[in-house]
């Protein structure tokens, strides 16, 4: 059986795989290790499918050099994309690692084969609420539509601003640090009141050697008070949410 498929028609929908591909090793949640390379794949080739009518008409020339540099542009510009809005979720995990600092939870790290690092509990535990909350939410979706207008914004032969890229870059990392302050900011606050009181506490009566409880009260403190701050988690996801599609939109926007 023949199948007759026209050639820049394949090469848009090729080099647009290659694009996603890119985006799919690095964006949150469809970098996990749980999904296997073959089906990340078979999804980058999914996803451009329906993009092939706005990149056929803008496949460069059938020459070896141009299509390897296309090839390397797509991986650049996707790889790009997928880190702004990996930037903006490491927040959540920051905000887990800065608990598990100030809470003496890093004594208790272990190597996570998903990552292949090593992790804190509360990082890990913040990381997986929030890839949770982004299926039941349906942010995924949302993510996926902000990559998929780049396929309009940014054909296989635009040029890729690189002032933009710094300039998102710099912003992304800022919003990443305020934002994991603004989540853990409040126990990190009950935290240091905690080692406050105990020091108070020590100098009033020597012969008890509170900060012998110190690790136990904090860690009481953290597990008791960690339910107030999950429950703000779903709105804190959905603002990152809307931080990460608008700074790829604007990127894609040049």
């Amino acid at each position: 059986m023949d199948f007759d498929v026209a050639t820049a028609e394949l090469l848009a929908i090729m080099l647009g795989a290659v694009r996603t591909g890119a985006w799919m090793m690095i964006c949150p949640p469809f970098n996990s290790r749980l999904i296997p390379g073959p089906v990340k794949a078979l999804l980058s080739v999914g996803l451009t499918l329906p993009m092939a009518p706005y990149l056929r008409s803008t496949v460069p020339s059938l020459e070896t050099a141009d299509l390897i540099a296309s090839a390397a542009l797509q991986v650049f510009i996707g790889a790009g994309l997928g880190f702004l809005t990996a930037l903006l979720f490491a927040a959540l995990q920051a905000a887990g690692d800065l608990l598990d600092l100030f809470g003496g939870f890093t004594l208790a790290m272990a190597y996570d084969p998903w990552s292949m690092s090593q992790s804190s509990i509360f990082g890990r535990f913040y990381q997986l609420l929030a890839i949770t909350l982004l299926f039941v939410s349906d942010g995924h979706q949302l993510i996926l539509r902000g990559f998929l207008q780049s396929f309009r914004t940014l054909p296989l032969d635009t040029t890729f601003s690189m002032e933009t890229f710094s300039r998102l870059l710099v912003q992304g990392i800022g919003e990443m640090f305020v934002a994991a302050v603004q989540i853990a900011g409040p126990l990190i606050a009950v935290l240091f009141l905690a080692d406050v009181a105990l020091g108070l506490l020590n100098r009033v009566a020597p012969a008890l050697n509170a900060f012998q409880l110190g690790f136990p009260v904090k860690i009481f403190l953290v597990v008791t008070l960690s339910a107030i701050a999950i429950a703000m988690l779903p709105g804190v996801l959905d603002s990152l949410v809307d931080k990460a599609v608008t700074a790829v939109v604007r990127l894609s926007g040049g």
